[in-house]
């Protein structure tokens, strides 16, 4: 069951209600008592799904994860390669300051 996010048009009361989805929607405010609730359109929630009974193809498939993990290591490889880079860049600096010192 859904819930929903009502407010009073009247004295501007927001609240949250537990309810059906076949429930009609709420129009007395229980604060002020005036017929000026409105059901607000909320987010929603996100649908997890548990247990056995599912299909196959609901899940990503093998081509799909195979696809994104070799990007994976692409991308951590020329992190490496940039690190490598600095590290040479650095120590050719280095010899160039001792060559300058002697």
């Amino acid at each position: 069951m859904p819930t929903y996010e009502y407010m009073c048009e009247n004295c501007g009361w927001e609240f949250e209600k537990f309810q059906s989805i076949t429930a009609k929607a709420l129009r007395t405010c229980p604060e002020c008592g005036k017929k000026k609730l409105k059901r607000l359109i909320g987010t929603g929630a996100g649908v997890i799904f548990k247990g056995s009974g599912f299909y196959e193809t609901d899940y990503r498939s093998e081509s799909y994860k195979k696809a994104a993990e070799n990007e994976k290591k692409s991308s951590e490889g020329k992190k490496k390669e940039a690190k490598t880079d600095k590290k040479e860049l650095k120590s050719k600096a280095e010899k160039k300051d001792k060559k300058k010192s002697t």
